[in-house]
């Protein structure tokens, strides 16, 4: 590993330096935490467990603090390391820039990459505001005129269950779609004493349980029924609103040891919301981080008028099916193991009834992303689908600011 040099500025109207077909596709990733070590795993795994078209190179991992990132580089097999990502982007030997910062970034970086002529991945939700996610997909549809394709993370998209969940609806598994139910649920802010930090300040994270948890239900919603989220009536909450400033001085997840200065919370700790499909179902949402006992529970249940689909992120590797068709003396919902290897991804791995977890998912997104470009398709879920998501958040905030008034999700898009 070592530690990157400055190479040539690239103008984005410069002709675009495209790589051949043959070529490996060099990664920069900006950004190296939570995220960043899942992305890792993601790039790394990839290749050596499925049958790529294209090869990929982790080439570099950008962060402000020069030792922390050359020790990430090291950790998670990046060749190099860097501290400023303009210059990253500007560099001809990059092919993907994976953006796994906070909100608040991922607009000026993702367009400034996008222009440069990089593929861009960017984790969700997109963009902290309606206004730079739209910009965002304004730019993402210029680089697609140029062959330059993007993708937002919505990873539990390839968890191989999830995926099946969409297509057997898809196939008419349930019938028509009369009602959807979707919560995700975490408890790791019940202390009052837990410190502030970026992820509940508004001009970092744009939004607390609603975009970082809310934004996944939202998203997996539409994508397994097809349906886009119209209008919503819901509440955001705060429940502790103030809380320790770090030890250290830094806004990371360290406790608090006796500091007696606090901080403001400006983001919401919980939001529930009903929301009106495309085809006039309901949709219940609940995103939260104080249901104590609840690690991380996203769960969804989609109900028809011939069956019912359910999926637990806490048992990954199942779904849970009812069949109403079947003789009512037979009818009650049948767990359905996703392991085996016609079920989508699974081939690749391990013989059925050996387990998956979290981290696939991301070796699932190197997949179809990578596919994308190298087939030159649009992968999914697109920017503009990223955007859309970013529509229904900020018309819960509104409709919450409206006491909870139904409120209509403006610039309908379809959802994909």
């Amino acid at each position: 590993m070592t530690n990157a040099q400055p190479h040539r500025a690239v103008s984005p109207e410069a002709p675009l330096r495209v790589a051949s077909p043959e070529a490996p596709l060099r990664v920069a990733m900006i950004g190296y935490g939570f995220m960043g070590a899942a992305h890792s795993v993601g790039w790394r795994q990839a290749p050596r467990m499925f049958d790529l078209p294209r090869a990929v190179e982790m080439t570099v991992v950008v962060g402000r603090n020069a030792d922390a990132v050359a020790a990430a580089a090291e950790k998670w097999g990046w060749a190099e390391s860097a501290t400023d990502w303009r210059e990253i982007v500007a560099r001809d030997d990059i092919d993907i820039v994976d953006i796994v910062t906070p909100g608040e970034s991922h607009a000026e970086i993702a367009i400034a990459a996008l222009e440069a002529g990089k593929h861009v991945l960017c984790e969700k939700p997109l963009a902290n505001t309606v206004a730079e996610a739209e910009a965002m997909a304004e730019a993402a549809e210029r680089a697609r005129a140029r062959g330059i394709r993007s993708m937002v993370g919505f990873t539990y998209r390839r968890v191989p269950a999830v995926t099946l969940l969409r297509d057997m609806i898809a196939e008419g598994a349930v019938g028509t779609v009369q009602q959807v139910r979707a919560a995700y649920r975490q408890d790791w802010l019940v202390d009052p004493e837990m410190p502030l930090m970026w992820r509940l300040q508004k001009e970092h994270a744009g939004s607390g349980a609603l975009g970082d948890i809310g934004a996944h239900i939202i998203d997996m919603t539409q994508f397994v029924t097809g349906l886009g989220v119209e209008r919503v009536s819901g509440t955001v909450d705060t429940i502790v609103a103030e809380r320790p400033l770090p030890s250290d001085g830094s806004m990371g997840l360290a406790k608090a040891a006796g500091a007696a200065e606090r901080g403001a919370v400006t983001v919401d700790d919980v939001a529930i919301f009903t929301g009106r499909l495309a085809n006039g179902a309901l949709a219940s949402f609940e995103a939260t981080r104080f249901a104590t006992g609840r690690k991380n529970a996203l769960t969804i249940e989609v109900s028809g008028d011939r069956g019912a689909l359910a999926f637990d992120l806490e048992d990954l590797n199942s779904l849970r099916f009812y069949d109403r068709t079947a003789p009512e003396g037979r009818q009650g919902f049948t767990q359905v193991l996703v392991t085996e290897p016609q079920h989508p991804y699974v081939s690749a791995w391990w013989p059925a009834g050996h387990m998956l977890g979290y981290e696939h998912g991301f070796t699932h997104q190197v997949v179809d992303l990578v596919g994308a470009i190298d087939a030159n398709t649009d992968p999914h879920p697109s920017f503009e689908e990223g955007l859309r998501v970013q529509r229904v958040l900020d018309a819960v905030e509104r409709s919450s600011a409206a006491e909870s008034a139904w409120t209509r999700v403006d610039a309908l898009v379809p959802a994909l």
